[in-house]
């Protein structure tokens, strides 16, 4: 067998992209490896969404050489910067031997042959047009081992908000069919599955033949499925029809991401938000309403070109008066060929200590509020899925609560199973307990050394 290691930067579209690419390089006898100097092949399915995350690329390519140079191997780049950037990618680093897009996964084992046969760096990075567009089958064995996992439900996005790549490098949207994706659940089911997240870039627009509402009600109905998930979601799909979901079926699970981006209407319009504050926090009344006790996480960026002082003081009060669980919030940084970066100038450029500054202070107040949120649930009993041994105490297991909050506990409730854990800590990024009890047990036993593929994500 030969040896496969692939780093998996950014979201989770990406960590599911690197199960296809495991899946299709299988049938050229690639195994994966968790250590990429043992490596014959070794890829990098990259992020584009903020300009860190192609220096992270780039730094990794610069690790990596040195596995060339021992072991000959061949060295790969997909995803969304291998789309931005193709070509430029083999011009600016001389030992990458093939680039890719997320649309060319399947043709993983032509481009790599090509390479070895034909002696010649490939680039493959043809869309592939909507109408044509197959989204590749999941072989659940690569899931066994786990209790929880990914689910495609669409791609690309069709809002170009002014800050955003993800239309040039993952394209316009297209839905995968309903029956496609209820087929999946079920077969992961078979290997011991009992959480899915339904992944997109755009999820809650999905248009498969079904709403998306629907489609959550019909995967909870899937037998074997305890618990349903999503991401990420754009605040104007949040439609009537999916709050009301939340509120009749408990397997969704209760956690929304819901990225406001911006507290201020001004920024919100240059943004390309079709929405404001005030239409935001009506929908997240409603949410709340349907769902008590939500946890909501969101996505802000902050020193968006144009930005002021108040505009900041608004997102800083929302933030306080929505109280998130927890937020992502990152400085502005502009993307190729999106509005915001052609017009930056024009709009007013934020100086990078301002952009500093302002993220300090917003992060502060989150980690505050995270903590709030989290020490409510101590001295209350949570049911947590659980997922395996804690990552900070091999003696210890882990699992997530309905509110998505990782929770480290003593027990011997074994993966799959799920647990009543007593909650007798709390940090603003965890929960800490003691089992006290399992609700059920998985159909499916899962073994504690998972058998899916070890993943290096960034």
């Amino acid at each position: 067998m030969k040896r496969v290691f692939i780093h998996t930067f950014g979201c989770q579209m990406n960590v599911n992209d690197t199960m296809r690419m495991s899946e299709a390089l299988a049938s050229m006898q690639y195994a994966p490896t968790p250590a990429p100097e043992s490596a014959d092949l070794i890829i990098l399915n990259t992020c584009s969404i903020r300009e860190k995350a192609e220096d992270k690329m780039l730094s990794a390519l610069g690790r990596y050489r040195q596995v060339k140079l021992q072991r000959g191997a061949l060295i790969g780049v997909g995803g969304c910067v291998a789309q931005q950037e193709k070509n430029r990618i083999l011009e600016r680093v001389p030992y990458v031997d093939f680039v890719f897009g997320p649309d060319a996964i399947q043709k993983l084992p032509e481009i790599i042959q090509r390479v070895e046969a034909d002696r010649v760096r490939v680039v493959e990075t043809a869309w592939v047009d909507s109408e044509d567009y197959v989204f590749p089958r999941a072989d659940p064995n690569t899931s066994r081992g786990k209790a929880t996992e990914f689910i495609t439900v669409m791609k690309g996005c069709d809002n170009v908000c002014a800050f955003c790549v993800v239309p040039h490098t993952r394209g316009r949207e297209v839905s995968r069919p309903f029956g496609d994706i209820l087929q999946e659940a079920a077969s992961l089911t078979t290997v011991g599955v009992r959480e899915v997240t339904l992944v997109g870039q755009n999820v809650n627009s999905y248009r498969g033949g079904v709403s998306f509402a629907q489609l959550l009600l019909r995967t909870a109905q899937v037998p074997g499925i305890e618990r349903v998930r999503f991401t990420t979601s754009h605040p104007h799909d949040l439609s009537d029809e999916l709050i009301e979901a939340f509120r009749v079926e408990p397997k969704i699970m209760g956690h929304f991401h819901l990225p406001v981006q911006s507290g201020s209407d001004e920024v919100l319009e240059r943004m390309r938000r079709d929405y404001t504050v005030a239409e935001y926090l009506e929908r997240l009344g409603k949410l709340r309403e349907a769902r008590p006790g939500i946890a909501v996480t969101t996505d802000i960026i902050v020193g968006f070109p144009g930005e002021t002082d108040e505009d900041f003081e608004k997102t800083y009060q929302l933030t306080e008066q929505v109280r998130y669980a927890g937020q992502f919030s990152f400085i502005y940084s502009p993307r190729p060929k999106t509005a915001a970066a052609m017009r930056e100038g024009e709009w007013g450029a934020v100086p990078h200590e301002v952009k500093i500054a302002r993220l300090e202070r917003l992060n502060a107040l989150q980690k505050k509020l995270s903590v709030e949120f989290n020490a409510a649930q101590v001295g209350q009993t949570v049911e947590v899925l659980v997922e395996g041994a804690s990552r900070t105490d091999p003696t210890r297991r882990f699992g997530r609560t309905s509110h998505n909050t990782t929770v480290n506990f003593d027990g011997d409730a074994p993966i799959g199973a799920l647990a009543r854990v007593a909650i007798g800590a709390a940090s603003a990024a965890s929960l800490s307990g003691r089992q006290v009890g399992i609700d059920s047990l998985p159909a499916v036993v899962i073994p504690d050394v998972a058998a899916a593929p070890e993943v290096c994500v960034a």
